[in-house]
């Protein structure tokens, strides 16, 4: 056993280590000892409203962790009271700096050095690395987010994005609600029911309701009741990722027909064509540029549908309503014509849903922002093996989208 001042460790202005500032190690066990108190020079100030108390009303003690001296685990026997406060009516606490009032038996350096470096690393990889069990680098990490993140800011919200992404298996779905000029995750919650949306919305001060212009959804029906129902006064814009995924169906659809009716050699040439169809034409490698040409000269029916595909395209690409209704009516119309059953009932679901993709032309806004958020979000469930806890889980999205 040694002795050794090391009080420029503990520079906290509210408190003073006993034992003349000394820090007692025990080599042997690689672990040491500080006892801290407040320091009576100080007047009490309570932690729940910052203010100073009226007095104090009991003293207590508990062990906290902190971060460690080279080999040595560093545990701090602290001294704390709590104290009466007439300006919130309550009995806090004493703010004292160390460690969180009700957060984990941490002191608050470990817990932001924990919290960083959760950031990178895995919850198991952080607790090896500080020699922790994973729950508590987990509950300290959890704590801390909270703290930062656990309130939604509704504030200057004037365009947002809304979409879904798949959590856990058997189709367990989360809805995502973006900022679209930010890029800020504003809130999350379980399913993609118009329920769901409805708890984002009933909590939103209707002053913010007021000022969003437009939302930026695919054309799933609940979250656009749920839009209306709170948003009536804001545009409903649908993605044109989301359309082009639709018709990526049709034209599968009319792959799979073709391919059932068409002869031993053509059959050759159409299998393996599914995910070189659903590509841009610059996206196209060296190799799939004449097998794609090959299948267009080879199958009318599917080159049919393939053109039609840029055609839908550029209709968007028009500078205003007008001109977008006058494209997508022609459009609508060449699609009808070629007497496929897919395409009838695709035309079908563009008419359905004219009204968003006409606002597209006074806000141009998609969900193609959430795709790169959705990715690194399925990052942050790789990295984690999973989330068992969903909360975590949308504390850790809030954090990596601030």
């Amino acid at each position: 056993m040694s002795k050794l001042s090391l009080s420029c460790l503990y520079p906290f202005s509210r408190v003073k280590t006993v034992d003349s500032q000394e820090i007692i190690f025990d080599h042997n066990n690689k672990a040491a000892v500080v006892e801290l108190r407040p320091d009576e020079r100080y007047k009490p100030i309570c932690s729940h409203c910052g203010e100073l108390a009226d007095g104090i009303h009991s003293n207590h003690k508990r062990q906290l962790l902190d971060l460690s001296l080279a080999e040595h685990r560093i545990k701090i026997d602290y001294n704390y009271r709590k104290v009466k406060c007439s300006k919130c009516n309550s009995i806090a606490v004493e703010e004292l700096e160390v460690c969180e009032p009700g957060g984990p038996r941490v002191t608050r350096r470990l817990a932001t050095y924990v919290k960083e470096l959760c950031k990178h690393m895995t919850v198991k990889q952080v607790a090896d690395n500080l020699n922790l069990d994973w729950k508590t680098v987990k509950a300290i990490d959890k704590h801390v987010l909270e703290k930062e993140h656990g309130e939604t800011d509704y504030n200057d919200l004037k365009y947002i994005a809304i979409d879904e992404l798949s959590y856990g298996k058997y189709h367990n779905y989360i809805t995502i609600v973006l900022d679209f000029l930010t890029g800020r995750i504003i809130w999350i919650g379980r399913d993609r029911r118009s329920s769901t949306l409805d708890k984002f919305f009933s909590k939103m001060p209707e002053d913010n309701r007021k000022q969003i212009e437009a939302v930026a959804i695919d054309m799933w029906d609940p979250f656009i009741a749920s839009v209306k129902k709170w948003c009536p006064q804001a545009h409903i814009v649908f993605d044109l990722f989301h359309i082009i995924s639709q018709y990526n169906a049709v034209i599968d659809a009319v792959r799979r027909e073709e391919t059932a009716r068409a002869s031993m050699q053509n059959k050759k040439i159409i299998k393996g064509s599914r995910y070189m169809l659903f590509k841009n034409e610059e996206n196209l490698t060296v190799e799939q540029i004449p097998r794609l040409n090959e299948l267009l000269e080879t199958n009318k029916n599917i080159s049919t549908v393939y053109i039609l595909k840029d055609q839908l395209k550029d209709v968007f690409k028009q500078p205003s309503k007008k001109d977008i209704a006058k494209k997508l009516n022609i459009w609508c119309e060449l699609a009808l014509e070629s007497g496929y059953e897919p395409l009838k009932k695709f035309v079908k679901t563009l008419k359905r849903y004219e009204y968003g993709l006409l606002n597209y032309a006074d806000y141009p806004i998609h969900t193609g922002i959430l795709e790169g958020t959705n990715n690194k979000l399925q990052e942050i469930k790789r990295r984690a093996f999973g989330f068992h806890d969903l909360e975590y889980f949308i504390l850790k999205a809030k954090q990596a989208f601030p």
